[in-house]
């Protein structure tokens, strides 16, 4: 198939997205990897650098979706986008000297939007493990303060908040309102009017407009995607029919979870296949190693959540059993 007929959205060119994803894999990712592991980094450096790793993770992963990329491997690629916020958050309350510092600031459009967009795809790509690692990342300082935030992690997790209000109105008061109403019908004109303003509201974002800024030295364009709009549909079980074409509509991702709601649930992972999908809990306790990662064997507990690569180029990063199992280390007695 041809790049324009892959591609989800018509700004795209096969050009831009070639050259973005090689300077990613061949500098940026590089670069990043060795200024974050340097002998003299701080801890601000450690928190800048983390963010810009998270922030380009994530933009190659929807800069995939957009061109056109299978959703099965996206849904497999989401663990290490999380894994990456992970590695931001803790480095930036290191460096603020506060442990529930949140990864994204939520006063901020492109930030919330981002945060909405993470958890979102949790629902639509058959995610929901991921969830409660979201929530330990941004409950310390958002639980119990934005209705759209509890609603959506409401659907997966317990004791969520009852709140009324929002960081921003618009548009989000449109898509809010859509989870609160008596009938679907009510719904679907609350969705469409969000999908009517969620552009124009986002002229505060760095990426607004890049489309038009597209240059083959690097550009802020990775698709324009109201994901919230598609998890409200599923979550809310709505016909999408009179919107599903809208430009920043993710209709296939909507397709794609109910597809997997009709397939069976996949058998878990058992200890003797010996292998495991960072970002899963450990099957069984022991010694495991990844290739994608250098000198990785360690020694990791039943239930203990593997570690994902941040290397973009290796792929999903797959733990392997070790054949030689050491002891476990044990103090010595005197």
């Amino acid at each position: 198939m041809q790049f324009h007929e892959k591609r989800r959205q018509q700004f795209l060119n096969d050009r831009y997205y070639e050259l973005e994803i090689q300077y990613s894999i061949d500098e940026s990712f590089p670069r990043f990897l060795r200024a974050l592991h340097a002998s003299d980094s701080n801890a601000e450096d450690r928190s800048r650098i983390s963010e810009a790793i998270a922030d380009q993770l994530f933009k190659i992963f929807l800069l995939n979706y957009t061109a056109g990329e299978s959703l099965d491997i996206l849904r497999n690629d989401l663990p290490k986008v999380v894994g990456a916020y992970e590695q931001h958050a803790k480095y930036i309350q290191e460096y603020a000297n506060d442990p529930i510092f949140p990864p994204f600031r939520f006063a901020e459009v492109d930030n919330y939007e981002r945060a909405m967009q993470l958890i979102s795809l949790c629902y639509l790509l058959h995610r929901r493990d991921l969830l409660p690692r979201l929530a330990a990342m941004l409950d310390g300082a958002f639980a119990g303060k934005d209705t759209l935030y509890e609603d959506l992690f409401s659907y997966e997790l317990k004791d969520r908040f009852e709140v009324d209000e929002w960081y921003h109105d618009k548009p989000y008061r449109d898509i809010i309102n859509s989870f609160y109403r008596d009938t679907p019908e009510e719904s679907i004109s609350d969705v469409q009017k969000y999908l009517k303003a969620w552009y124009t509201s986002m002229k505060k974002a760095f990426w607004h407009d890049s489309h038009l800024n597209m240059r083959e030295d690097g550009g802020a364009y990775f698709g324009y995607w109201a994901i919230e709009a598609a998890a409200a549909v599923y979550l809310l079980e709505l016909d999408d029919r009179s919107f599903r074409d809208h430009i920043v509509y993710p209709k296939d991702l909507l397709d794609y979870a109910r597809k997997l709601d009709k397939q069976a649930p996949p058998t878990p992972l058992a200890p003797r296949q010996l292998r495991v999908e960072g970002g899963n809990p450990c099957p069984q306790a022991g010694y495991w190693f990844t290739p994608a990662i250098a000198d990785s064997l360690r020694h990791f507990e039943q239930g203990e959540i593997m570690p994902v690569s941040m290397d973009w180029q290796y792929g999903a990063t797959i733990w392997q059993w070790s054949k030689e199992q050491l002891p476990p280390l044990k103090p010595t007695v005197k």
